[in-house]
């Protein structure tokens, strides 16, 4: 796959969040990973790219840690504030955009600050994939295990079918106008948006699916780290 061929994008990176289930001193996206905290691999994955025109990253306004990262001076990489939710934190971040140049059509791929070990394959990917889609879609995995419909009781309601069953991954993948606004809709309805896909969901549209590496997962739990750490290990 020829980046020649792959379209430009902005990228936003929402990483306000203490990641409370981490259990740890500090955000799980300063924690480390390789010699390196989560946070300047995830932003390794976007800044590697060509195609890439610019990164914005929303931070706690009291966050110490970023301004001793390597990376926290990289021209490439604007820093805004984060917000209570991270449809917020991504309203923030696309508000700079727009002062940055970013227009109506321009892509923007939105991706979780603790999903590090994004391929360069998958990112290639999704900017193929979606190059001409009218309305952008994110990664995607399939869901492989039989899933239950719990009642309030914690037992079985139903056995769901999973054949039609996704998991949402990042990145996200929008015209910077049309997330803008069906997040700023959403927010204004009082709608609960759990990723930009969901807003545009809510706005009438029907993001396209791309099938991803599984292996694309999300830090949430201190087991997480450990099955990362030693994968990564393995490599070498």
């Amino acid at each position: 796959m020829k980046h020649s061929d792959l379209p430009e994008f902005w990228a936003v990176i929402p990483a306000a969040g203490i990641g409370s289930r981490m259990r740890a001193d500090r955000p799980k996206q300063y924690l480390e990973l390789a010699g390196r905290t989560i946070l300047e691999h995830t932003l390794g994955c976007f800044l590697d790219h060509p195609r890439l025109r610019r990164l914005v990253v929303s931070l706690a306004a009291d966050d110490p840690w970023w301004p001793g990262l390597a990376c926290a001076g990289d021209p490439r990489i604007e820093r805004v504030a984060g917000g209570k939710e991270r449809a917020d934190s991504v309203l923030n971040a696309l508000a700079r955009l727009a002062e940055l140049g970013a227009g109506d059509d321009d892509w923007v791929l939105v991706h979780d600050a603790a999903r590090p070990n994004l391929s360069a394959f998958d990112l290639d990917l999704l900017l193929a994939e979606l190059a001409d889609d009218p309305v952008g879609g994110l990664l995607a995995v399939p869901a492989r295990d039989t899933l239950k419909r719990a009642g309030p009781d914690g037992r079985v309601r139903e056995t769901v079918d999973r054949s039609v069953i996704w998991q949402a991954y990042t990145p996200q993948m929008f015209r910077f106008a049309a997330l803008y606004r069906a997040l700023s809709d959403a927010l204004v309805a009082g709608v609960a948006i759990t990723d930009e896909a969901s807003a545009l969901e809510w706005a009438g549209q029907a993001p396209r699916l791309v099938e991803g590496r599984a292996d694309n997962l999300k830090i949430t739990r201190p087991e997480d780290l450990d099955w990362l750490r030693q994968r990564w290990a393995d490599r070498h």
